[in-house]
C-alpha cells in the first residue's frame, strides 16, 4: 500500500507543479465545479499509476489540479464506487494519495436520496454524521501505522468547525441547508420502499452509495471532513414513481449554481 501510494504521489509531483491543501471530490452531476480551477492541470485517472478508472455517467474521471477560490486544491472529478467492482482499498486510494500529496481538509460531495419526508428534490444538505450500512470497511485487514490507528476515533467523523463554516457561508448567501445523517449503502440497485422506512427508523436523512468509505480512510489519515449531499430525488415509496440516474443528473444540473456558490465561499474562507 505504502509503495503503492508513493509511487502515484511521485508520479504526480513530477507532472504537476500544483502543491494542493485542499482535496474536494465531487459525486455525480456535480462535477461542473472543476471547470472554475484556475490554472488548471487535468489528470485523467487511468494515467496515475494504481488508479482505477471512472466508469459511471456524470463523473468525468480525472484530477483537476489548480487554484480556486484563491486556495490551492485538487479536484477529484469523479470517483470510484464499491459497485463497480473495485475493492473498498481501491475506492480509497485517492483519499490517501490526497494526503500524501499535503492536503489536510477535504470535502466530499454526492448525489443522494431524500429520507426525510420534510425535504425536496434539490435540497442542500450538510452532512452532521453518518450510518455505515455497507456492512463493509476499508480499513479491514492489516493496519499501516505511517498511515493512521488500528482503531481511529469516528465520534466526530465530519469536523465540527467546517459545518460550522458551512452554516455560516449558507447564510450569506441565502441558501437553505439541511443538516443530516448520511446513510451509505453498496448500491448499484436503489432501495426499497420499507429499506427506506427501516434506513428513516434508523435515523437516516439521506442515502447514497458513497462517500463512506473515503471518510472513514480521512479520518484514519487525520484529515479533517466536510461532507454535504445534493438531494437528487426523494426516495423509493416517498413519491409514488420509479427512480433513475437520469433524475439524480437533472436535479444536480438545476442546483448547480447554488452548489458552485456555497463550495467556493467556503473554500475562500479556509
Amino acid at each position: 500500500m505504502l509503495q503503492k501510494i508513493d509511487e502515484a504521489v511521485k508520479w504526480i509531483q513530477n507532472r504537476v507543479p500544483v502543491a494542493p491543501k485542499i482535496g474536494l471530490v465531487l459525486g455525480s452531476g456535480l462535477g461542473v465545479l472543476a471547470e472554475e480551477a484556475e490554472q488548471a492541470h487535468r489528470v485523467p485517472y487511468g494515467k496515475i499509476p494504481h488508479f482505477p478508472v471512472s466508469t459511471v455517467e456524470g463523473h468525468a474521471g480525472q484530477f483537476v489540479f489548480g487554484t480556486f477560490a484563491g486556495k490551492p486544491v485538487a479536484m477529484m472529478q469523479g470517483r470510484f464506487h464499491y459497485y463497480e467492482g473495485y475493492s473498498l482499498e481501491q475506492v480509497t486510494f485517492p483519499i490517501r494519495v490526497m494526503k500524501r500529496l499535503g492536503i489536510d481538509t477535504v470535502l466530499v460531495t454526492n448525489a443522494a436520496g431524500g429520507i426525510n419526508p420534510e425535504w425536496e428534490a434539490g435540497d442542500l444538505m450538510l452532512i452532521k454524521d453518518h450510518i455505515n450500512f455497507t456492512f463493509q470497511n476499508p480499513l479491514i485487514g492489516h493496519n499501516e501505522t505511517e498511515l493512521g490507528p488500528r482503531f481511529p476515533d469516528m465520534s466526530e467523523a465530519y469536523n465540527r468547525e467546517l459545518r460550522d463554516l458551512a452554516k455560516r457561508m449558507a447564510e450569506r448567501l441565502g441558501i437553505c441547508l439541511r443538516e443530516g445523517v448520511y446513510v451509505g449503502l453498496t448500491g448499484p440497485s436503489y432501495e426499497t420502499p420499507a429499506e427506506i422506512r427501516m434506513l428513516r427508523q434508523l435515523g437516516g436523512d439521506a442515502v447514497g452509495m458513497s462517500t463512506v468509505p473515503e471518510v472513514i480512510v480521512a479520518k484514519h489519515m487525520g484529515m479533517r471532513v466536510l461532507g454535504i449531499s445534493c438531494i437528487s430525488n426523494l426516495a423509493a415509496g416517498i413519491l409514488d414513481q420509479p427512480l433513475s440516474h437520469e433524475e439524480v443528473m437533472e436535479t444536480a444540473e438545476r442546483v448547480k449554481s447554488k452548489f458552485s456558490d456555497l463550495v467556493r465561499e467556503i473554500v475562500r474562507e479556509l
